[in-house]
């Protein structure tokens, strides 16, 4: 279980960090970029135990970083296109519900048992999702507006569930953190394409600051996160991303109120108090 707490408080702290790119204008996009290319560098000097880049290249999980490291900035993308046209709210609902693709996924692939406690918990978890990120801002999922939100689901969730698969089939017992910052390599390598192609290249000091902040963190964010999907930890699929997702909102959404004096409606401290009972019905049930 502690390894699933500090994957929630870091990945909570990353929210923190992007909220403090407004106030500093920084430059988003850039700063991930250079988040990507922090993260490959923590894992790949500090963590990979001699391995080569012939050898990380042979490895058999190799294929699956080069398209989780798509998929990274591709969601990244999707994330803010839905953001600006959607609302913030909108995209925090659409990205955090579709924990329900790997927890699916983990009971029909490996036959993880769902009880009717946990079943509850999640169901519970998914309402708390809602309550805690909606805002009195008209945002609505209008039909013409839900290809974006639809993506940001999908992509999400499938990102989550082939971390999962990955972990269960390819890699070895510490691999993770090499795996982790191949990810990272990739998802660099990609966003770098990208700005040449958007023109995107000019980039200041305080914004190579911010990727660094960002980086080392969302580093270890997966790290921990991957180390809790381990057998030898919680395992389950249906256990750990209900709980990860679901407090990661609740503690991002505590942090905006003590940092940055952000004001919740009747609905949001609902979501927080049924988000503190689902959590608590999927551990007891683990």
């Amino acid at each position: 279980m502690i390894y699933l707490i500090l994957s929630v408080c870091i990945s909570s702290s990353l929210f923190v960090i992007f909220k403090l790119f407004d106030k500093f204008q920084i430059n988003t996009f850039q700063a991930i970029v250079v988040n990507y290319l922090t993260a490959f560098c923590c894992g790949f000097f500090f963590y990979r135990n001699g391995m080569t880049v012939t050898e990380i290249t042979q490895r058999p999980w190799i294929l699956g970083s080069v398209i989780l490291g798509f998929l990274f900035i591709a969601i990244f993308i999707v994330m803010a296109t839905t953001a600006q046209r959607n609302g913030l709210s909108v995209a925090s609902v659409a990205s955090k519900m579709s924990v329900v693709i790997p927890v699916v996924f983990a009971v029909i692939v490996y036959q993880e048992k769902l009880s009717l406690l946990k079943i509850s918990g999640i169901l519970l978890a998914l309402l708390a999702v809602y309550l805690t990120t909606v805002k009195n801002d008209g945002n609505t999922f209008e039909r013409k507006k839900l290809l974006f939100p639809i993506l940001l689901f999908l992509g999400s969730g499938v990102i989550d569930t082939a971390i999962k698969y990955i972990e269960t089939k390819y890699l070895a017992a510490g691999e993770v953190p090499i795996f982790s910052s191949t990810v990272f390599g990739c998802a660099f390598i990609i966003g770098i394409v990208v700005a040449i192609i958007r023109g995107n290249l000019k980039i200041t000091g305080k914004t190579i600051l911010g990727g660094i902040a960002l980086g080392i963190p969302n580093f270890y964010s997966i790290i921990f996160l991957l180390k809790a999907l381990r057998p030898e930890n919680l395992g389950d699929s249906s256990t750990v991303f209900p709980i990860n997702n679901v407090a990661i909102v609740m503690l991002s959404t505590i942090f905006g109120i003590i940092l940055f004096k952000e004001k919740l409606i009747t609905k949001n401290w609902i979501g927080i108090g049924i988000a503190i009972v689902s959590i608590a019905m999927i551990a007891v049930s683990v």
